[in-house]
């Protein structure tokens, strides 16, 4: 049996890494579609279980972020997923506007050539 099947019923912490990280890929709940890619930390994603509602790690200004706490697009949370390997985690989310900074619906709009 393969590592991923074996654990399938196991409960599972995230592998932070080195820096106390792990990445957290965000996707629309109803539609699939990918929004963003942010990092988590123990913090950030213990309130983001407690809240209902996304929280990561910034990694450029090395504080906590509460999604959406200034533009009012916070992300409630349908479920949190975690990879076969416990190093990554997709969390299902209801997005209440744009997930991008630039106010695009996702942060992967633009086509790499």
């Amino acid at each position: 049996m393969s590592t991923c099947a074996s654990a399938a019923a196991e409960a599972v912490e995230p592998a932070f890494d080195d820096r106390g990280l792990v990445p957290a890929v965000c996707q629309d709940a109803a539609t699939g579609e990918v929004l963003m890619l942010a990092y988590m930390n123990r913090e950030s994603l213990a309130l983001t279980q407690e809240s209902g509602e996304a929280w990561f790690w910034s990694r450029s200004r090395q504080e906590l972020w509460h999604k959406g706490a200034t533009s009012g697009n916070v992300l409630t949370v349908e479920s949190i997923l975690i990879d076969c390997d416990a190093d990554a985690l997709v969390v299902k989310v209801q997005p209440a506007g744009p997930a991008c900074h630039t106010g695009e619906r996702t942060c992967f709009f633009r086509r790499l050539d």
